[in-house]
């Protein structure tokens, strides 16, 4: 029996699905949304922007799959050793540490709206752990097989409650609810300029999704008979990677038109934010809004949670057989899933450590944000660059090397990227 047309679009999509569940949780749900409610629209261009200084580095890593047929992982040790090395470092520094963020905003917002009532000394950490866990068994058991299958229900689900409360908030109040508001924004403001560098630099993602990406594109592959070719993998890329930015700006859009000048003190909090955005939606179109916003919020969430949760243990995987000389798949002899299982429950363990950190430690939330936001504002210049020089290294031919356009466009990303984290460090410094 033939698929409709929808279906077999759908159908066709994978690891650029993949790619917008990673990338929506934080930056699009709070970022977004807190840029709009602080200072209107005056960021909503800023999000097309940013993702186009972005755009080679995130598509490099499902190009080099569709070209070569291998993640760039094996590009990044055919540059030399440093290159895995460095990509490895990285992932361990932040791995634990960005799991446990996204978690216990997944939780929270699980908590807030299913009204569970629990006892102060089970939070944040006992429910965090249950979803950790859910997420676990999904991806245990199921493996790349699964998150592909459960990723398009979620993402569907996510765009169209975003799309669908948008559209109702501008039925209702095409204004906004709190019309004539000024907006208050100056660069002499060190929270301003530090909460501009933030959105800018979650925005769409931290860079090593695009290795995330490639990752998933290979293991998309197995078990066909030819892998997908390169018009197709592009398409799925751009699907995943413009529906993001489309997202990003539908979230801002609603934080701006329901949140902005509400005179609510906003939390820095995610988690708390998160419940405050629930309730503002609530109290401006009704109780009715309760799920439709609630479900967006939850979806967003716990699709990042899922997404991270596979991302690290499997590009750890492949970094571990690589550096061991087995790229091959078929050189593996069957450990790939072991492997990969060993992986998975490390991550869960080091993300439960941190949880239980986090509830033991006076400011140590602060830290875990602050930390594992500088870590991705280093790498991602970083990253870039290897994703760069990989796209015109030995293991890509002549012919299917970037144009001198994209060459040019790749530099200034990379300068851009550079000087912003500088500044980015620098800020943090000051302050």
């Amino acid at each position: 029996m033939s698929l409709s047309r929808p279906t077999k679009i759908l159908s066709d999509l994978g690891p650029g699905l993949l790619y917008a569940g990673a990338a929506v949780g934080v930056s699009h749900l709070v970022m977004s949304t807190r840029a709009g409610a602080a200072y209107e629209f005056l960021f909503l261009l800023l999000i097309p922007l940013i993702h186009l200084i972005k755009y080679p580095f995130f598509m490099y890593g499902p190009q080099y799959t569709a070209l070569t047929g291998r993640n760039i992982l094996h590009g990044y040790h055919a540059l030399g050793r440093w290159a895995l090395a460095l990509y490895i470092i990285m992932t361990l520094l932040s791995m634990c540490l960005i799991q446990a963020a996204v978690t216990i905003v997944t939780s929270s917002i699980a908590i807030y709206f299913f009204g569970l009532k629990l006892p102060a000394e089970y939070m944040p950490h006992i429910p965090a752990i249950m979803v950790l866990i859910a997420a676990a068994i999904i991806l245990y058991v199921g493996q790349y097989g699964a998150l592909d299958r459960v990723m398009k229900v979620i993402i569907i689900i996510l765009t169209l409650t975003t799309i669908a409360a948008l559209t109702i908030v501008l039925m209702t109040a095409p204004g906004g609810f709190h019309p004539g508001a000024p907006v208050q924004f100056s660069l002499a403001e060190h929270a301003d300029i530090i909460f501009i560098a933030a959105f800018l630099g979650w925005m769409p993602a931290p860079m090593d999704i695009s290795v995330w990406h490639s990752v998933w594109s290979e293991e998309a592959n197995r078990g066909k008979e030819a892998r997908v070719p390169l018009s197709r993998a592009m398409l799925d890329f751009k699907v995943g990677f413009f529906g993001t930015a489309l997202l990003a700006m539908a979230f801002l859009s609603l934080g701006a038109l329901v949140m902005f000048g509400s005179g609510e003190q906003l939390s820095a909090n995610g988690a708390i934010f998160a419940g405050q955005l629930v309730n503002m939606y609530t109290e401006s179109l009704g109780d009715w809004a309760y799920p439709l916003i609630g479900i967006a919020a939850l979806a967003t969430m716990f699709s990042t949670t899922l997404t991270c949760l596979d991302a690290y243990p499997r590009t750890l995987e492949e970094s571990y057989f690589i550096w061991k000389g087995k790229g091959d798949y078929e050189s593996r002899q069957g450990a790939t899933k072991t492997v990969y299982h060993a992986m998975l429950v490390a991550a869960v363990i080091g993300t439960i450590i941190t949880f239980i950190v986090i509830k033991n430690i006076s400011g140590a939330m602060g830290l875990v944000v602050t930390t594992a936001t500088v870590v991705s504002f280093v790498s991602a210049p970083i990253i870039a660059y290897i994703n760069y020089r990989v796209m015109y290294g030995d293991t890509v031919s002549e012919a299917d090397r970037p144009s001198r356009l994209m060459n040019l466009w790749s530099r200034v990303g990379i300068a851009v990227m550079t000087l912003f984290s500088l500044a980015y460090l620098w800020l943090i410094v000051l302050k």
